[in-house]
């Protein structure tokens, strides 16, 4: 079944029992309250000693309230939030808390109205821009999944403000939810994590047994590894391995789920995956959509993941990508339980990142979010399930792991001068890069010696809070959060004008969709200068600086292969796409631009080089194949770090240097 994943109704404790069960569950959470309030921020002295009772007692007293195994309550939380309260903040699909109660309704109803970009997202100049639509429409259904909270809120008798912003409330919400359940399931309240498998596999959400079963198996090699983590809170929570621990798994055979198949998809065997195929169709005037054929890697190398989110909750997604007059992408993920649906085979080219060199060379991955607010969270499950599909990927088509070829949407470089102010910023400064390559098993770490050439982004994303405007509909500051982003200026000095992005042709700003002065973590620069905590890096033609003290560094040394403007030229051309000169293209296919962008690399100035390419274009504007061309020139460009975004500059228009 495509469209609305719904979590069955556990049974209901009704009279008397459920009265004492709920004053129960407000005296507990009640009690706890203050401990939490009373945590010290993350990082003072003592913080992790002094705190470690506050999130542990809560999850040992909701497990004593409604006799659910701590073990597993820590578990799903853990893939939940890895343990994190947010500060009160939803998650990009409206969870809130540790427990990742879902309350959409109320998320929605504070999310800013704004356009996030405009850009084509085709990006390319052969056919007539693509506009896209509004992904999510007033006035469209929540799914049982997205509203978890409120029915917490009906089991204990708590408020639903304190389900969302007091963690040990919103563990005491969870717990509830799993013990019903467990009933509803006709199974035993017992101490045992084994036979809460099924119930498990319910709290994800998930319609079907294959998403229901990798959600669980997920859960239960996390109490068997065991997890020890100080939250954003400063809160010390720890879980005791159990690697002997082996689940009820034939309960859920009993837990009325639909069956999915996986067939006619390309994703791992550890991930729960779907077939639900993007149109080609044929329409209008000499139209179609919404992706093209094509034959890669045959025919063209895959040399770039690119991480989106959705900007619109699953099933208004899921309708989107299959409409013929829309745009595409490879695969959707889902942020409750990280189930994932292909919509077009890797061999074809998606519509997906606004520009088509990109489009042409790249695997697009949507992950649910509805910018409930912009300083939203994603889900350790979504987390998971999209680092072992990018792992499987880049395997498969020999991607290197590295944030030069896996992408953020908002890495990608507009195409021309005038496409670059409306490219999008997804997934944004709160996208946990760190976290996410430490899954794909290619960890962030120092590969040079102090004082080095070359440095890689890497702050610590809990204590590293920048402020940001833009969170809510009234333009409000967006709440204190981790992030992967660090801020450049001017100058050494925090009262500096914020570095200018010439291609956008605005006043820098502190909004959480600017990206005109940051930098984000993994991603490489040359060093320009030093001055005390400060580092300068060289940036869009511009010496950037950002506070790195060695006390709590944002960025570490590293190794890397620079460009530089060959001798005796004051500047070079940047471009936005790698296309091939005009020599190149055979009778028949029509020669596209090579325009620079309004940028510049001048003279002395170093940039970080993460691939060598040869031009090369798609032509593919027809619906039938029999004239699409891959045009591949003489002309050898460098993919570099150039400012947030990537950029490409031509080979014969630099030399290479190291550090």
């Amino acid at each position: 079944m495509r469209g609305s994943p719904t979590r069955p109704g556990p049974a209901r404790t009704t009279g008397p029992a459920r009265t004492r069960r709920a004053a129960g569950a407000v005296a507990s959470a009640a009690l706890l309250f203050p401990l939490l309030a009373a945590s010290p921020a993350p990082g003072s002295p003592g913080a992790a000693d002094r705190s470690a009772t506050g999130l542990q007692r809560a999850f040992a007293a909701a497990s004593a309230e409604y006799d659910v195994p701590q073990s597993v309550l820590l578990g799903v939380s853990y893939l939940q939030s890895r343990w994190d309260a947010h500060g009160g903040a939803p998650s990009v699909t409206g969870g809130y808390g540790p427990m990742h109660l879902t309350d959409a309704r109320t998320a929605l109803a504070g999310a800013p109205h704004h356009s996030e970009g405009t850009e084509d997202p085709r990006g390319d100049d052969a056919r007539a821009a693509l506009r896209p639509k509004a992904p999510l429409p007033s006035g469209t259904a929540i799914p049982a999944r997205l509203s978890t909270l409120p029915e917490a809120a009906e089991l204990t008798g708590l408020s639903p403000e304190e389900l969302r912003t007091d963690p040990a409330a919103n563990v005491a919400g969870g717990a509830a939810l799993l013990a019903a359940a467990q009933r509803d399931l006709g199974e035993p309240l017992t101490d045992d994590p084994a036979d809460w498998y099924g119930a498990v596999a319910r709290f994800s959400g998930a319609d079907d047994t294959a998403t229901a079963a990798t959600y669980a198996n997920d859960v239960y090699d996390v109490i068997r590894t065991g997890q020890e983590r100080t939250t954003d809170a400063g809160q010390l929570v720890a879980l005791a391995a159990r690697p002997e621990l082996a689940p009820d798994t034939g309960q859920l055979r009993r837990a009325g789920l639909r069956a999915a198949s996986a067939a006619g998809t390309e994703c791992p065997a550890s991930v729960s995956c779907e077939w639900i195929p993007a149109p080609y169709e044929q329409f209008g005037d000499n139209d179609y959509g919404n992706h093209d054929l094509g034959n890669r890697p045959a025919s063209q190398s895959i040399k770039y993941i690119v991480v989106h989110d959705t900007e619109g909750g699953w099933e208004g997604v899921l309708n989107l990508v299959q409409d013929p007059t829309y745009v595409s992408w490879q695969y959707s993920l889902r942020s409750t339980d990280g189930h994932i649906a292909q919509h077009v085979k890797a061999k074809d080219v998606a519509w997906h990142a606004g520009n088509w060199y990109v489009n042409a060379t790249s695997i697009g991955l949507e992950h649910e979010g509805f910018l409930a607010s912009p300083d939203s969270w994603y889900t350790e499950a979504m987390y998971r399930s999209s680092a072992r599909l990018v792992t499987y990927l880049a395997k498969k088509y020999g991607i290197p792991l590295d944030r030069q070829h896996i992408l953020g949407h908002d890495t990608v470089p507009g195409p021309t001068a005038a496409t670059v102010p409306g490219m999008h910023t997804d997934p944004g400064p709160y996208w946990d890069w760190r976290h996410y390559f430490e899954l794909l098993g290619r960890p962030f770490k120092a590969t040079a010696r102090k004082n080095a050439g070359v440095v890689t982004i890497l702050p610590d994303y809990s204590a590293n809070r920048p402020v940001y405007a833009g969170c809510t509909a009234k333009d409000e500051p967006c709440a204190a959060h981790g992030s992967s982003a660090v801020r450049l200026y001017s100058d050494h000095d925090e009262n500096s004008a914020l570095i200018t992005d010439a291609g956008l042709g605005t006043t820098p700003t502190t909004g959480v969709n600017d990206i005109s002065s940051r930098v984000s973590t993994g991603q490489q620069y040359a060093v320009a200068d030093r001055f005390g905590d400060w580092t300068a890096i060289w940036y869009l033609g511009q010496k950037a600086w950002f506070r790195n003290p060695a006390a709590q560094p944002t960025a570490v040394p590293a190794k890397g292969l620079l460009v530089t403007a060959k001798d005796g030229a004051e500047s070079v051309p940047v471009y936005g796409r790698a296309y091939p000169e005009a020599s190149a293209y055979p009778a028949g296919v029509p020669v596209q631009s090579v325009s620079p962008l309004p940028y510049r690399l001048p003279a002395g100035q170093k940039y970080v080089v993460g691939d060598r390419v040869p031009g090369e274009y798609y032509y593919a504007v027809d619906f039938t194949a029999d004239s699409h061309r891959v045009v591949v020139g003489e002309d050898l460009y460098y993919e570099i770090q150039y400012g947030h975004r990537v950029a490409f500059v031509r080979a014969a228009d630099v030399r290479l240097s190291t550090p």
